[in-house]
């Protein structure tokens, strides 16, 4: 599907992965939305993109709904939904302090799976009765699932099975939105240069870097940004997960 022209929204824009695909979207022609429960760092980079900031909790039913339809008034309805909205707390199951409280792992969830599904219904839903483009296609969907969906570390057991159900839906919803030409895509990224790990020590970074088989850095979140695009691009991509991870398998810790 070509770029130009077309409303997206991309959760978690504010920041990190999110707002480089905000920015590329932009850069490419799209009229872009950025959800964000940072209202501010939304509107700095709706700024940036001459795009609109939307302050939106993707967990929650009725702040999602009016952000779409904040969304839609101003920009059209969407034929691109990207989801990097999202949260990586490190917990162990059992810690020193006793089992990790459940309010802790139901907030992992709630917010990077359910938040997910919840985005992916509801754009989901407004894409299915649009106008067919070229090929009969509708729409885009591409969610953000992790290498820790297939490798997760320990202390990730809350972050890992809430991107183990990012990848998982991920085929189920290809296939049920075949029939109205909408694609569902997601992407696991390894090791990223996001501002939570480049709060880290130039010595803790260059750590984690060194242990990718190729190239031995970080990646770097126009990377992403760059995948998200081919992703909408080349209409053949479908119900795949992709590793973007420079061969990188997680070491148990």
């Amino acid at each position: 599907m070509e770029i130009k022209g077309h409303g997206a929204i991309v959760t978690g824009g504010a920041s990190g992965l999110g707002a480089a695909t905000a920015r590329a979207l932009a850069a490419a022609g799209a009229k872009v939305a950025i959800f964000d429960v940072n209202a501010k760092a939304a509107s700095e980079v709706a700024s940036d993109v001459d795009g609109i900031a939307v302050t939106c909790d993707v967990a929650d039913s009725a702040s999602a709904e009016a952000a779409v339809k904040k969304a839609a008034a101003d920009h059209g309805p969407a034929r691109i939904l990207v989801n990097c909205a999202g949260v990586g707390p490190a917990k162990r199951i059992v810690g020193r302090d006793g089992p990790m409280p459940l309010a802790d792992y139901e907030r992992v969830i709630k917010i990077n799976l359910i938040g997910t599904f919840n985005m992916l219904r509801l754009v989901g839903a407004a894409m299915q009765p649009l106008p067919a483009l070229a090929d009969g296609e509708r729409g885009v969907i591409v969610n953000t699932a992790s290498v820790a969906a297939f490798e997760g570390q320990i202390g990730q057991a809350a972050y890992s099975s809430s991107k183990g159900g990012v990848a998982a839906l991920t085929m189920p919803a290809a296939r049920e939105f075949a029939q109205f030409g909408v694609r569902v895509l997601a992407i696991a990224p390894g090791i990223f240069g996001t501002p939570m790990l480049r709060a880290l020590p130039q010595e803790a970074q260059d750590s984690l870097g060194a242990s990718v088989p190729f190239p031995k850095r970080l990646g770097n979140p126009d990377e992403y940004a760059a995948l998200v695009l081919h992703c909408i691009r080349n209409t053949y991509l479908n119900g795949e997960v992709i590793r973007l991870d420079g061969a990188l398998r997680m070491a148990p810790r």
